[in-house]
């Protein structure tokens, strides 16, 4: 690693630093959101700008070498070409935040090689974090720290998760030929969490997404035994010219 902190000492770090910015979020939750709206139509709050600041200035403090990209900051175009930089998302899932609901989340991923290798997904309202070194898969919440892994799991018993504010026509036919009867709908980059920690087996999306979007759910799920392809099942890198993802499936480890 091209920092100074082992991995474990550099993911304790993140966590802290996804949990302040977890603080300020739901005290803003609380009182006036600040409700704009970007070029795409996606709402944007204070809770986003102000995470966002906490994150960016504490990642330089911590590892000043690393370039940031921030869905709601810099898009530096040097990280593209970096062997590290880190991709966030200060608030993922600003829709289920402004609706008052709890599955939002704040994301953290340091990506090298054009591979997550270290992710944090924070859900403040849930009291509940998600989170990897190079190794091993976690789950800290008020019941403790435990590790997680997908579940093993026969085709024809999958469970899948897909997206709260996004569900579309392709995800509906995906479902139905893969014999999928049961789905859970969740916001956010919990949905990665869920196949992670063996509540699901299968995502798919098919709709636009950005890299800050999934690398942190994308590393804790790698960590914890799981894959994330392209639809045409090839290899899923980040860092790319625009850090728009293409459509994609999550798995757990299903069997034949």
């Amino acid at each position: 690693m091209n920092t100074q902190h082992s991995s474990e000492s550099l993911t304790a770090s993140i966590v802290k630093i996804a949990e302040r910015a977890g603080v300020a979020i739901i005290r803003i939750q609380g009182g006036d959101l600040n409700i704009r709206h970007k070029e795409d139509a996606s709402p944007l709050t204070l809770a986003d700008e102000e995470a966002d600041q906490i994150i960016t200035d504490a990642l330089r403090k911590l590892t000043a070498s690393i370039p940031i990209v921030s869905e709601e900051s810099e898009h530096p175009k040097e990280a593209i070409d970096a062997p590290e930089f880190w991709l966030v998302d200060p608030l993922d899932g600003t829709k289920e935040f402004v609706a008052g609901r709890k599955e939002f989340t704040v994301n953290i991923a340091l990506i090298r090689n054009r591979v997550p290798v270290l992710g944090v997904v924070h859900a403040p309202a849930l009291e509940r974090t998600y989170y990897c070194d190079e190794n091993t898969a976690y789950r800290s919440d008020s019941g403790g720290i435990k590790q997680i892994q997908v579940r093993s799991v026969s085709k024809s018993e999958l469970v899948a998760v897909a997206s709260r504010s996004h569900r579309d026509e392709e995800t509906n036919q995906f479902l139905e030929r893969h014999a999928v009867t049961e789905t859970v709908a969740i916001g956010s980059s919990l949905k990665f969490c869920l196949v992670a920690e063996g509540d699901a087996d299968i995502y798919p999306r098919f709709g636009p997404t950005m890299e800050w979007d999934t690398a942190a759910g994308d590393a804790v799920l790698r960590r914890a035994g799981g894959t994330m392809t392209t639809i045409d099942e090839k290899p899923f890198l980040y860092g790319k010219p625009d850090y728009r993802n293409p459509g994609f499936i999550v798995k757990g480890s299903i069997r034949n």
